[in-house]
């Protein structure tokens, strides 16, 4: 009886990992940032690493990953993203990161407003003179720690 309990826990915790796994596109593109499956309005999440500015990518020069598009500026940009493409993307789906942290929000952002943190690209709401990265500056620990778990929450 234990033997076809434990099989029967095995197959659903494979069917979980496999049924996630087919969806994960799905799930990007409902919880990420995107406008017409377009992620960071745009730009070049590699142009951010390199230049350290926001570049506006070309539609001859696109990549979808896992349903999620993101152009670049250059093919050689584009060759980098496909080398290792969660090095490059921005966290929380591209949300503000301050409002991810804050209030657990997925608020929209204004591509030109990042910081690179430890390696990985942020993005924040920048308008009406309200640009939460300054904000975030004064707290960023502790605003980071509530934005990943907020983040997990979300996105599962």
């Amino acid at each position: 009886m234990k033997t076809r309990f434990l099989v029967a826990v095995v197959i659903m915790n494979v069917l979980s990992v496999a049924s996630f796994g087919q969806n994960a596109p799905a799930l990007r593109k409902k919880q990420f940032n995107l406008n017409n499956d377009i992620a960071i309005s745009g730009y070049d999440p590699v142009a951010y690493f390199k230049v350290n500015k926001a570049v506006k990518g070309k539609k001859e020069f696109i990549v979808n990953q896992d349903g999620v598009y993101y152009l670049f500026a250059s093919a050689e940009n584009k060759e980098e993203f496909k080398k290792n493409p969660s090095q490059y993307e921005p966290q929380y789906g591209g949300w503000c990161a301050y409002a991810m942290g804050a209030k657990g929000q997925k608020v929209a952002v204004d591509p030109e407003t990042f910081k690179i943190i430890d390696g990985k690209l942020y993005l924040f709401y920048n308008s009406n003179f309200n640009n939460t990265l300054k904000i975030w500056n004064k707290d960023e620990t502790g605003l980071k720690t509530k934005a990943d778990t907020n983040w997990k929450n979300i996105f599962h």
